[in-house]
């Protein structure tokens, strides 16, 4: 299993989490909030966000055997296109311990 954390600078960070969130959510299973979300996937990989007023952070677990570089790349791109006005978000992609 490998875990991905990435700090994203946007002052729309709640609404871009819940916009993922509910565009995800007729897919997979999806609980969130205003400040937090997770999201399943069928291929057993797990994104966890949280918002706050000037980041918001996801951590991607990827089940072994999955393409790590493919999900971020999902995830990023997903949320670029709800972040069309100030996109490209920065994604410093970092492999958690």
């Amino acid at each position: 299993m490998s875990v991905s954390v990435a700090r994203v600078p946007t002052h729309s960070a709640s609404k871009y989490l819940q916009q993922l969130a509910k565009h995800w959510s007729h897919k997979m299973e999806v609980a969130f909030s205003e400040e937090e979300g997770r999201i399943a996937f069928p291929n057993g990989s797990v994104l966890e966000m949280r918002a706050d007023s000037e980041t918001l952070d996801v951590a991607l677990t990827v089940q072994e055997g999955e393409d790590v570089d493919r999900m971020r790349g999902v995830i990023s791109s997903h949320l670029d296109r709800f972040a069309f006005r100030e996109a490209p978000l920065t994604f410093d992609w970092v492999t958690a311990p």
